[in-house]
């Protein structure tokens, strides 16, 4: 069974994303996976400087979300659009998971060879699609194989409904195909 990771780029309480990550996490589980939901809210982290890090070592979120992305599979990320780039919070929090723990280990232990999904959505008609090329290729520079199908779901605000789920007929099977491919190709490269 292929154990995943879902999460968002975003803090803010009502993310659309945050909201695309849980319905991802629990569709995931709907299909066969062992899908955990987190919130980056939860593990808050300085800007990453390696003076910072010099005198005070990794951040204990820092390592508390390293370990979590070591013991999954693979991983799903709804990144919010900002400016056309993946946003400050997302980066900050993958810079500072690639950092090398004390003992000596290989660069990029949590995410080289790990599978992972990419989707968006925002309030705007392009669901937040341009920013799944910047976030592909910085995903791929650490190693991380990116399933080819990805979703950028758009009118974000209205998409879900009361329970959280997906309510347009037209984007439900799209997605439901990112997270099924998720699944199929964490589990064939797990075997």
């Amino acid at each position: 069974m292929a154990k995943l990771l879902f999460l968002a780029g975003s803090a803010r309480k009502e993310s659309c994303n945050k909201k695309l990550a849980k319905f991802g996490s629990v569709l995931a589980n709907e299909l066969g996976a062992d899908a955990t939901f987190i919130d980056l809210k939860d593990y808050p982290l300085p800007i990453f400087c390696e003076d910072f890090e010099a005198e005070n070592g990794m951040p204990e979120n820092a390592q508390k979300l390293k370990q979590l992305f070591n013991d999954h599979d693979g991983f799903f990320i709804a990144s919010p659009e900002y400016n056309s780039a993946y946003s400050p919070l997302l980066k900050n929090t993958l810079d500072w998971i690639t950092r090398p723990s004390p003992e000596a280990e290989p660069k990029w232990v949590p995410f080289k060879g790990k599978i992972a999904a990419i989707a968006g959505t925002s309030p705007g008609a392009l669901g937040g699609m341009r920013v799944l090329v910047p976030l592909r290729m910085y995903l791929g520079n650490l190693g991380v194989h990116v399933v080819p199908t990805q979703a950028a779901i758009g009118h974000g605000f209205q998409a879900f409904d009361e329970t959280g789920r997906l309510k347009e007929d037209n984007q439900l099977p799209l997605f439901t195909s990112v997270i099924q491919e998720l699944i199929t190709v964490t589990t064939k490269l797990s075997a």
